[in-house]
């Protein structure tokens, strides 16, 4: 195919691409236990009430609520205990008039009872209890099937299972649930530098960051990443690498995109499969690549740790999030802040520029997309249109946080 960049496409275009790429999902019955942040494939139904008895609401006595009707301070009703109930325990007696049950918050309450005087209005004495305020029918009684009644969705296909939702799975009693299955994207770093973390660094080679980086952006989006390792930045060894991990939902590589000697993913793609993109008008991430090898997506990433990280999150994040089937709310990550400096752009070419928040102003980080600090640095980014060239001091601009 040469050395040049395939036609470099629009960002508009390249993100269509991307929404129009095809989605295959499965789903699996997982034990509630081990469900947090899956998304349930089906509607829940429960299969009980809930509250699953009359329960008391409150420390106090269980009484038929006429018997209080003219309690008072100044007169209060007295009226005979006969028995003490606790959470997880079951009244014994009947409740008559002019007696009382004690009752404990989340005990059962006596059929008979239509009202619970609290504690605090009720002094006893021996066996006798004296109610000093009056308790409304249905005070402080927590009517069975009030929360939930059985038959009733309590959980709707597509909700994310946040630690609230697997309480109300654990609530109603479930033991296992459907799910999407978590898309699985196999994590692959191509470059003859790099070695892993705990090798020893010899001259010039240099640490992978971009493993790291991606596969926690990659489990952020609601997938599975699953690291490849590391291969050399040549035709037959990257070839072998994604015939391995066919059976992958998606590939990301980060390296080998770039034209000229080391556009080795491109040859790869075009010989195994198809190139969508090659070339994407924007700064970071011009040689970002997508393409398809049978029914495989390949995203092919920049190799600075910087680029990969940009485009990833600027293209590929709600992508992944569509597969993983993970609700499309727009998080509250934007805000309008102050630029603390003027900046300059690259005309011609869409930018993002990674800023550090401070003092509720953004700082741009003037580093290149090799310089690491930035990623310690930065908190968020900014886009820059093509046409604009210079953003003036105190600008309003909107930060897009991570």
């Amino acid at each position: 195919m040469g050395t040049e960049f395939l036609s470099i496409k629009d960002p508009v275009e390249v993100k269509k691409i991307i929404e129009n790429l095809p989605i295959k999902k499965r789903t699996e019955n997982v034990p509630v236990k081990d469900a947090y942040l899956n998304v349930l494939a089906e509607d829940v139904y429960s299969e009980i009430n809930l509250p699953p008895f009359n329960r008391a609401s409150m420390d106090g006595y269980a009484v038929i609520a006429e018997d209080t009707f003219t309690a008072s301070e100044e007169n209060p009703i007295k009226l005979r205990l006969i028995e003490s109930v606790k959470a997880g325990s079951v009244p014994e007696k009947r409740l008559e008039k002019g007696k009382c049950i004690e009752v404990a918050t989340g005990a059962p309450m006596p059929p008979e009872a239509t009202g619970l005087v609290m504690i605090e209005f009720t002094e006893k004495k021996d066996d006798e209890i004296y109610i000093y305020k009056a308790a409304p029918i249905g005070q402080y009684i927590a009517q069975e099937g009030s929360d939930i009644k059985k038959g009733e969705i309590v959980l709707s296909k597509g909700k994310l299972l946040t630690s609230d939702k697997i309480g109300v799975l654990s609530a109603i009693g479930l033991k296992q649930v459907k799910v999407y299955s978590k898309p699985k994207i196999a994590i692959i770093s191509t470059g003859n530098e790099l070695i892993d973390q705990g090798e020893k660094l010899e001259y010039g080679k240099i640490y992978d960051i971009n493993s790291e980086t991606i596969s926690n952006s990659v489990k952020s989006c609601g997938c599975q990443p699953i690291k490849a390792g590391i291969t050399k930045d040549n035709y037959n060894d990257l070839s072998n690498k994604l015939k391995e991990y066919m059976d992958m939902d998606l590939i990301i590589t980060s390296g080998g995109t770039s034209a000229g000697t080391g556009d080795v993913l491109r040859q790869v793609l075009d010989d195994m499969g198809e190139v969508l993109v090659h070339g994407i008008a924007v700064k970071p991430g011009k040689p970002s690549i997508i393409g398809k090898i049978g029914d495989t997506i390949v995203f092919g990433l920049p190799g600075y740790p910087v680029s990969a990280f940009v485009v990833f999150h600027v293209f590929f994040t709600s992508f992944l999030r569509k597969m993983a089937a993970i609700p499309s709310k727009q998080k509250n990550n934007i805000l309008n802040l102050k630029i603390s400096r003027r900046y300059h752009s690259s005309k011609g070419r869409e930018q993002y520029v990674l800023v550090e928040i401070e003092d509720d102003q953004a700082h741009p980080i003037m580093k290149d997309s090799g310089a690491i600090k930035a990623l310690a640095d930065a908190d968020g980014y900014f886009k820059i249109s093509k046409n604009m060239e210079i953003i003036d001091e105190g600008s309003i601009i909107k930060v897009k946080t991570f």
